[in-house]
């Protein structure tokens, strides 16, 4: 299994917030330390909130190869799960459907937790050069997924960043350090009112 990594310095007992995704999250071309998560780990500390920000992004997988690593994942209970997945599905033009039912498994997965973990679900947008038909049932995917799970969504994980060339490396496809933090605030917007008042985690089994 690919190695998670956890933004360091951070209290390893404190409640797990696991951050599942693709080269978007792991922060590709970028040191960890300045990816999406550990951003979100600072907004995090900031706030006096005891949560510990696990970066568990893949570069390259699909929806599906993150269905087949949430089991291993959740071995360790999380708080909170933020998913992160679907961007490559679009990329490679795979049928909207069998997205759907990979992200209902992942999160149909981690409501089996006891106590579940509460959801978040980042959306996602398919390239344009797939059609107009694609790309709206791609889109439609995410907060469909997300009503039907009770997960709070992410409207679009990259909005802000996509398309705007000085917020993204020279791919044009993956945030620069700038770009990340947009991408982290785009997050917390949903996340913070989850995590309940300012050290609310501190009674959090160890």
């Amino acid at each position: 299994m690919p190695v998670v990594a956890t933004t360091r310095g951070v209290d390893a007992a404190a409640p797990r917030i696991v951050c599942v995704g693709t080269s978007l999250t792991a922060g590709f071309g970028l040191d960890p330390d300045l990816a999406w998560p550990a951003v979100l780990q600072q907004k995090i500390d900031a706030a006096g909130l005891r949560y510990r920000v696990v970066n568990a992004g893949v570069s390259g997988e699909t929806s599906a190869g993150a269905l087949r690593r949430i089991d291993w994942l959740l071995r360790e209970p999380a708080a909170v799960l933020v998913l992160e997945t679907g961007a490559n599905d679009g990329l490679r033009g795979q049928e909207p459907e069998a997205t759907r039912a990979n992200l209902q498994g992942i999160l149909d997965r981690a409501r089996r937790q006891s106590p579940a973990p509460k959801l978040v679900l980042a959306g996602m947008m398919a390239p344009p050069n797939l059609g107009a038909d694609y790309t709206r049932r791609f889109r439609a995917v995410f907060p469909d997924v997300a009503k039907k799970s009770g997960a709070a969504l992410v409207p679009f994980l990259l909005e802000g960043v996509a398309g705007v060339p000085r917020l993204n490396q020279a791919d044009g496809i993956h945030p620069s350090a700038e770009g990340q933090k947009i991408v982290a605030e785009n997050v917390w917007r949903v996340l913070r009112p989850l995590l309940g008042p300012a050290n609310a985690g501190a009674g959090a089994s160890r």
